[in-house]
C-alpha cells in the first residue's frame, strides 16, 4: 500500500516538474519574442494569411471566422483605448476628465488598456486555436456566409466610428512617434533651450 502511494506521488511530482519546465522554456521564448515587433507580428500575418487560404481553399468554417473576426476587433478596441477611461475619470478640480494635451503642463502618457504584447500574443493564439478548428468537421456548420460578412462590416463601422468619437472628443491619439517635443526659445547660434517656469 505505501509503495504504492510512493509510486503515484513520484508520478505526480515528475508530472508537475515537467510541466513547470515545460512552462518555464515557454516563457523564456515568450520573453526572447518580445523586443522583435515586426517579426512577430509579421509571423501573425502568415498565420492570419494561412487561416484566410484554408478557409477559401476548402469554402467552410465561416463561423470560425465570424468568430476570429470579432474576437480580433474586440482585441483592437481594447488596444486603442486607455487603461483609465478619461468619460469615468473626473477630477473634483477639474471642469471634467480630459487626457493630456499641450495645453497641460503634466505629462501623462497614454497607457492601453490591452498593451502590444498582450494584443499579438491574444491574436496569434486565436489564430492557431481558429487554424486548428478548421480540422474539425464538427465546427463546419453550414451558413449563408454572405449575411455574416455584411453584419461584420456593419459592427465594425459602427465600433470604430464609436471609437474615433470617443477619440476625438477626449483628445488622445493612442499611437506614438518618438519622443515628445519641446518647445522653446531659438538664439542665433541654433539651440533649444528650455525655459524654467
Amino acid at each position: 500500500m505505501e509503495d504504492e502511494l510512493l509510486t503515484s506521488g513520484s508520478k505526480k511530482s515528475m508530472v508537475s516538474q515537467l510541466w513547470t519546465r515545460l512552462s518555464q522554456v515557454y516563457q523564456s521564448m515568450l520573453d526572447r519574442w518580445t523586443p522583435h515587433n515586426r517579426a512577430r507580428w509579421a509571423g501573425t500575418l502568415v498565420l492570419l494569411v494561412l487561416f484566410g487560404l484554408r478557409i477559401v481553399t476548402k469554402q467552410g468554417w465561416y463561423i470560425v471566422t465570424y468568430a476570429l473576426g470579432i474576437y480580433h476587433l474586440n482585441l483592437f478596441i481594447a488596444f486603442l483605448t486607455p487603461k483609465i477611461d478619461p468619460a469615468m475619470d473626473f477630477d473634483a478640480e477639474d471642469n471634467g476628465p480630459e487626457l493630456p494635451t499641450r495645453a497641460n503642463e503634466e505629462f501623462r502618457p497614454f497607457i492601453r488598456r490591452l498593451p502590444e504584447f498582450k494584443f499579438w500574443y491574444s491574436v496569434t493564439k486565436s489564430t492557431v486555436i481558429g487554424l486548428i478548428c478548421t480540422f474539425f468537421e464538427c465546427f463546419n456548420i453550414p451558413v449563408f456566409w454572405p449575411i455574416l460578412v455584411m453584419y461584420f462590416i456593419t459592427l465594425f463601422c459602427i465600433t470604430m466610428k464609436r471609437q474615433i468619437r470617443h477619440m476625438i472628443k477626449y483628445r488622445y491619439l493612442p499611437f506614438t512617434h518618438g519622443k515628445p517635443k519641446y518647445q522653446g526659445h531659438e538664439e542665433t547660434t541654433g539651440k533649444v533651450i528650455i525655459s524654467p517656469k
